[in-house]
């Protein structure tokens, strides 16, 4: 599964679908450090609309581009996270590190 990303301004949407386990982690992985390491965007969004399934594959996954993204002076956020989904965000302690943008919350980084 390669990712739908989008950039603009310097924010990069990276698009997720179906589902997120070791293989489809990798690949996610490889395409969006690739990307971060060329624009060095400030805010990185992991959209999670179309995520149907995630193991810790995808815990991970947010973990890898949350340090990556602090190496950079930028920042993560996981958008629209299903229920389901937030619940193992917030157990992995995801959630404390205030990565996890609520429906219709704004934060510093939303415009």
């Amino acid at each position: 599964m390669y990712p739908r990303i989008s950039v603009r301004d310097n924010e990069v949407t990276v698009y997720l679908s179906g589902e997120i386990d070791h293989h489809t982690a990798r690949e996610i992985r490889e395409a969006t450090d690739s990307l971060v390491q060329t624009k060095k965007p400030s805010v990185l969004r992991l959209d999670f609309s179309g995520v149907t399934f995630m193991d810790s594959s995808g815990i991970g996954l947010v973990m890898g581009r949350y340090r990556i993204m602090l190496l950079y002076g930028g920042k993560v956020r996981a958008v629209n996270v299903p229920e389901s989904l937030e619940r193992i965000m917030n157990l992995s302690g995801l959630g404390s590190l205030g990565i996890i943008e609520k429906r219709g919350e704004k934060n510093e980084t939303t415009k």
